[in-house]
């Protein structure tokens, strides 16, 4: 599986690539930035027209946002959150 990561906030799109690489999970990094195109998508995949990054998905199947990650990162719980256990 692929993790995909919708980026936007620096500092909370650092926090998430560093559990994801301290965990040795593969993600692929979105850029939210090039155009609303992506936004929209990201905003579409997760449904909620409002969605703000980073949106974290395994593959095409939702998973939460930022907030949802530092919880299950909190409880130990990311390969949950990931769709991975």
């Amino acid at each position: 599986p692929l993790v995909r990561l919708y980026a936007g906030v620096k500092s909370q799109q650092a926090e998430v690539m560093r559990i994801l690489e301290s965990k040795s999970i593969q993600y692929e990094l979105i850029d939210i930035s090039v155009g609303g195109e992506v936004r929209d998508e990201m905003r579409s995949k997760a449904g909620n027209p409002t969605a703000v990054p980073p949106q974290i998905f395994n593959e095409d199947q939702y998973c939460g946002n930022y907030d949802m990650f530092s919880d299950a990162v909190e409880e130990d719980k990311v390969e949950q959150f990931l769709k991975m256990a």
